[in-house]
């Protein structure tokens, strides 16, 4: 036999064993229990401690890694009147550069949202170089420990991971490009939904993702909006494996770009471009016209507009609720042991942040589906998405930011730093006016 043939015989042996042992059973919704061992080992394994050789906190504290904690300085909340009103006077006062300067310090020590943009700190590492620097080196058993874990993450599971994406990928955009040339109807819209739940679950498996889904009695339904917190394009394949969606939103380039073409042609997804104001006004437009259909699949919207690498829940955008109709909160919350979910737009491309999560060891997340909700009587629409948004916050144990996630791109708008200067003329404009009406 020479190298040709061996290596043949090699390649078809492989795919013998994609398709048979994976493929053919995700494609499906079935398990044959190997990724249930594989987690298994995987847990054992991550019980080495990078300092001592010892357990690792129990699961239940790992699961809650990233949650809200007490931050380093205790910050005084109070608004600005009663802020300044124990240490200036009537009049202006040069003193008051005091009050501002301590919370410009303040934000600067503990900034609340810059690091929300950044991968979130683990209670203890999970032997990924890309997690925590040198250690290691810490012990001769724990470097043994990290090299076969090397060899397993890029010689066994990224080749594995890699095919699976490539078939997933490849027939998702065949399968939808195909569908799409069929008139819409009843049989079309069959099509597309198997096509996306069947390509969806292979892309999971491509990434050993372990997925637990809660209170499936409140899955969306057709004619509703969903909105979820938002820290990975694979939010849309973990939702996608347990139910289809109707998709708002960015426009994307490359391989995001190829994908999203390929959807639209099978089923009315609503793609726009964030700069451009006319394409909020028409997607409003969209999406209203989609909702007033019963039959129409539930829409997928994540009101944040970027993702937050999965310790919080930022601020709602209101075009979501202004829409009207039936709201369902998800909560998504994975688990960072395993591998970080956490797409840095602004740091990688889809390609490289998709490299890295296949190099780690899973995708490991919870995700809660909650009871339906209606905007109420003399509610306004900012008012709604914060108390959707504090719901999801609660459920996925998120803390709760009032910022926009836009500010992952731009600086604080001029409009916020002019409202804190008009509060405070008024407070001296006030002031001084009952101090004239004193005397």
């Amino acid at each position: 036999m020479d190298g040709t043939e061996l290596a043949g015989q090699i390649l078809y042996t492989w795919l013998t064993l994609v398709f048979g042992l994976i493929l053919l059973p995700s494609a499906f919704g079935v398990s044959l229990g190997i990724s249930e061992i594989y987690m298994k080992i995987l847990v054992k394994t991550l019980e080495v401690s990078p300092w001592s050789d010892a357990a690792l906190p129990p699961r239940s504290a790992l699961a809650g890694a990233g949650r809200g904690t007490r931050g380093i300085i205790q910050r005084d909340e109070s608004p600005m009147e009663k802020g300044l009103s124990g240490l200036r006077g009537r009049d202006f006062e040069l003193s008051d550069v005091f009050y501002f300067s301590k919370k410009g310090l303040e934000a600067i020590v503990e900034d609340e949202v810059t690091q929300r943009f950044s991968s979130e700190e683990l209670v203890s590492w999970n032997l990924l170089t890309r997690t925590n620097v040198n250690f290691q080196y810490v012990s001769p058993r724990l470097t043994a420990v990290w090299v076969l874990g090397v060899i397993v993450r890029y010689c066994v599971l990224l080749p594995l991971r890699l095919t699976l994406a490539f078939i997933g990928i490849s027939l998702f955009v065949i399968g939808t490009t195909l569908v799409g040339q069929l008139p819409r109807n009843r049989l079309k819209n069959l099509l597309s939904e198997l096509v996306h739940l069947t390509c969806c679950r292979i892309c999971v498996r491509a990434l050993s993702g372990t997925i637990h889904y809660h209170n499936r009695q409140y899955r969306p339904q057709k004619g509703g909006i969903c909105v979820a917190n938002h820290t990975s394009p694979i939010d849309v394949l973990i939702l996608t494996t347990d139910g289809c969606y109707t998709m708002v939103g960015q426009v994307h380039g490359g391989l995001m770009g190829i994908i999203q073409r390929a959807m639209v042609k099978a089923c009315p997804h609503v793609w726009f471009e964030r700069s451009e104001m006319k394409d909020r006004h028409l997607v409003i437009k969209r999406l209203k016209e989609h909702i007033a259909h019963k039959k129409e699949l539930p829409i997928l919207i994540f009101p944040e507009g970027t993702c937050i690498n999965n310790t919080s829940v930022m601020m709602f955008k209101k075009g979501s609720f202004e829409i009207g109709g039936t709201i369902h909160p998800v909560a998504i919350k994975y688990n960072p042991q395993f591998g970080d979910a956490f797409w840095n737009s602004s740091k990688y491309n889809i390609v490289s942040y998709l490299l890295r999560v296949m190099t780690s060891w899973a995708i490991v997340c919870d995700v809660w589906y909650m009871p339906p909700m209606t905007r109420e009587e003399g509610e306004d629409a900012v008012q709604f998405a914060n108390r959707v948004k504090s719901a999801i916050a609660v459920q996925g144990g998120l803390t709760e930011l009032p910022w926009d996630g836009g500010l992952k791109r731009a600086k604080v708008k001029d409009a916020f730093k002019e409202e804190q200067q008009k509060n405070y003329s008024k407070m001296i404009v006030g002031n001084g006016s009952l101090k004239s009406e004193l005397d």
